[in-house]
């Protein structure tokens, strides 16, 4: 160790002695304990104007981040400064902790300090931080579908605080269901999906709101289950479906995150054709008509993997994050194809077809049509 850091309980002696010790630390940082007596002074405001929170050149500061680092760089700044007598607590916070000296936990009010402690691990993100978690806990995003996909998409994007979840399926859950939809339990056989998802996501993040809609979607209903939304998340497991909601997307502007599984392979994309006109594919561009049924048998004739929804919705749900926060690549304009038999991936580019019926710029919207109809005659 050298003459800029300083042994956690020699710093406790000094500060006993006088010295002034400050927490460098963000105030999410902090929740979970700091060093007793230290000041609380984020480091970006300490080295921007120093004169201000310190008496003066001449004091002796100590300054303590999480682990050591910080608060020796920080050091360096105020010497450079003019603040001769800093040094940086060696090891930190945990060092400090190991050691047996004493923490005490600042006094925030519940609320504020249950968001910063839930959420510390994403505000210590520079792409996520404090403005970002409070962009996810403003969202609003529709999921479609508490199945396969849904289940694992729901569980994490109320985990990240998405603060809003409507969750639309008219389904209830079954036993077979439990090989791979996650959200529900033993107990929930006989209820409904989405209010056995409400209780799940409920009791992993009371500080989201889940809005269970037990319904099918229709063209009927669908542009009034999107009224709100952010982001659309599919987890259908039908044709017809993938269709509507594309469609409704591409007439209001919403991004899909699609999804898709079956047997043993999945894949995920993102359609962003609504607001990304010319420039990003919709699904129909993808899929211009339905395979015939002998060609797209659904899970339950043909199986599925039950891990297999787990990957591609957690894909799903992580498109859906970046989407929201507006960081990354997004997956528009590929499609990513996953066979977990050889456990490899697979990346296909999707250009927007120019005589898309649906989105090619320019292209008045169509209308909604019979969607069982047209997957059922293959278009």
């Amino acid at each position: 160790m050298d003459d800029r850091e300083i042994p956690p309980r020699e710093a406790r002696e000094r500060q006993r002695q006088g010295a002034l010790l400050v927490d460098i630390r963000e105030a999410h940082e902090r929740v979970s304990g700091q060093a007793e007596g230290a000041l609380a002074i984020a480091r970006g405001e300490l080295e921007a104007d120093p004169a201000r929170h310190l008496r003066g050149p001449g004091v002796e500061v100590l300054l303590i981040c999480q682990l050591g680092k910080r608060s020796l760089a920080a050091a360096e700044a105020l010497r450079a400064a003019g603040f001769v007598q800093v040094r940086s607590v060696a090891g930190g916070t945990v060092r400090w902790a190991e050691e047996g000296l004493p923490l005490v936990r600042p006094e925030l009010p519940a609320g504020e300090a249950d968001f910063l402690e839930r959420y510390s691990r994403h505000l210590r993100l520079a792409e996520v931080g404090l403005e970002g978690q409070q962009r996810l806990q403003d969202a609003h995003v529709l999921l479609a579908g508490a199945g396969g996909l849904g289940s694992p998409a729901a569980f994490y994007l109320a985990a990240a605080g998405v603060g809003h979840l409507r969750l639309v399926d008219d389904d209830v859950v079954d036993r077979s269901n439990l090989q791979r939809q996650i959200l529900h339990t033993e107990a929930s056989i006989g209820t409904s999906k989405v209010e056995s998802a409400r209780e799940r996501l409920a009791a992993l993040n009371p500080r989201i709101e889940v809005e269970p809609v037990r319904e099918r979607i229709t063209a009927a209903n669908v542009e009034g289950l999107l009224e709100g939304i952010d982001v659309v998340l599919d987890g259908s497991d039908n044709f017809p479906l993938r269709y509507l909601l594309n469609d409704a997307c591409v007439k209001l502007g919403k991004p899909l995150v699609y999804g898709a599984v079956q047997r043993f392979e999945g894949q995920a994309s993102v359609f962003d054709a609504g607001r990304r006109r010319g420039r990003c594919p919709c699904y129909r561009c993808l899929f211009p008509e339905p395979p015939p049924p002998q060609f797209a048998p659904s899970c339950a004739e043909a199986g599925v993997l039950g891990v297999l929804p787990g990957i591609v919705g957690l894909l799903q749900a992580a498109e859906t994050v970046k989407l929201l926060l507006g960081i990354g690549e997004p997956l528009a304009g590929r499609l990513l194809q996953f066979d977990a038999l050889s456990m490899r991936f697979r990346e296909v580019r999707l250009a927007p077809d120019p005589d898309c019926p649906l989105c090619a710029p320019g292209r008045p919207f169509p209308g909604y049509i019979d969607y069982a109809r047209f997957c059922a005659t293959g278009g």
